[in-house]
């Protein structure tokens, strides 16, 4: 599975809360679908080993970013000799369209698959336009 991956290295390392330099840690853009509905668009965003904890969602004028942070893949007791699966983070950035209704965004996280609903303003939905005989 080929993942377009961008790394914290060119970031300002991130601190603990005790002011500790943390390592840099990858962060992959994660996979999503998007999908319309008559009232909506839904986003499906992957971001496994994310709990509800580890995400950050921010809308600021018409941009979206979410991001996500797994938890360490620790395994107490052993000792990890090869690692093929890499921890980090997530990240995505998208571009609203006017037509949104900001107020009334949801987002639901369940295993590992962020869902956002965008409920479309009422100015935007489709209509009927009715025809009167003159």
């Amino acid at each position: 599975m080929a993942q377009e991956v961008r790394t914290v290295e060119q970031q300002t390392p991130a601190t603990s809360e005790a002011g500790q330099r943390t390592p840099p840690r990858p962060v992959f853009l994660p996979p999503a679908d998007i999908y319309e509905t008559k009232d909506s668009i839904v986003v499906l965003a992957e971001m496994p080993g994310v709990s509800t904890e580890g995400v950050d969602i921010s809308l600021e004028r018409r941009v979206l970013t979410i991001r996500g942070r797994s938890a360490a893949n620790e395994h107490g007791g052993y000792q990890r000799v090869y690692n093929e699966y890499a921890d980090g983070d997530y990240e995505r950035v998208f571009t609203l369209s006017e037509n949104i209704d900001r107020d009334r965004i949801e987002a639901t996280l369940k295993d590992g698959v962020l869902q956002l609903v965008l409920p479309k303003a009422e100015a935007a939905k489709a209509r009927k336009i009715e025809l009167k005989a003159s």
